[in-house]
């Protein structure tokens, strides 16, 4: 998109535009600059007023990261954007963005320790899942390929088809304990004893 383009959509002269930023560049950090702190502001408030539960706060991560493209869906051109930057300024971004994806991981790998997160690789959960975001702008075609639209409904489908992914995904193994007291458990058991050939007696 052009110079002259970006100012017919906005409704003012390219000279107006030229007034505040010295060129196309300058107005893409700009606006890269601008998404990038929404999204951190969007994401840490939502951290904050998660539960402590892993798997609540990863799905508040996600349904963030997800909020600034459903109120405004001509960000998911913005995104298609990103992927043709020239290297500088996607070095620029991946800089700005990069201490939050850092946060996630190293949570992520914490959690795993403690046993509060079944055990994966979080690099490579945390890039599937950015791969899933800006996939929507990427590879529109594959989506519709299976029935996706970039509709604002089908962006809630997808973050909510996301969400479900990673609490299957990471939701820890139940203990030996858990599954011995749980009730559902118990019940299959009991079934399982009283059919031929259990060992009830």
């Amino acid at each position: 998109m052009s110079l002259d383009e970006i100012a017919r959509a906005v409704g003012v002269r390219k000279q107006t535009v030229l007034y505040w930023f010295a060129s196309k560049d300058e107005l893409v950090d700009a606006v890269l600059e601008s998404v990038a702190a929404e999204l951190i502001v969007e994401i840490d408030a939502a951290v904050r007023a998660a539960p402590d539960d892993p798997l609540e706060r990863i799905d508040a991560v996600v349904r963030a990261a997800f909020r600034p493209a459903v109120r405004r869906p001509a960000l998911l051109g913005l995104v298609r954007e990103v992927s043709r930057l020239p290297a500088a300024q996607a070095d620029r971004l991946r800089h700005r963005v990069q201490p939050l994806v850092d946060r996630c991981v190293d949570y992520m790998s914490l959690e795993m320790d403690k046993g509060n997160l079944r055990r994966a690789d979080p690099g490579l959960i945390a890039a599937l899942s950015y791969a899933t975001v800006t996939g929507i702008a990427t590879e529109p075609e594959a989506l519709r390929a299976v029935g996706w639209h970039p509709t604002t409904p089908g962006l809630r489908r997808l973050r909510d088809e996301l969400r479900s992914f990673l609490q299957a995904a990471l939701a820890p193994a139940p203990t030996e304990e858990a599954t011995a007291t749980n009730p559902a458990v118990v019940r299959q058991a009991s079934v399982d004893a009283v059919r031929p050939g259990g060992s009830a007696r």
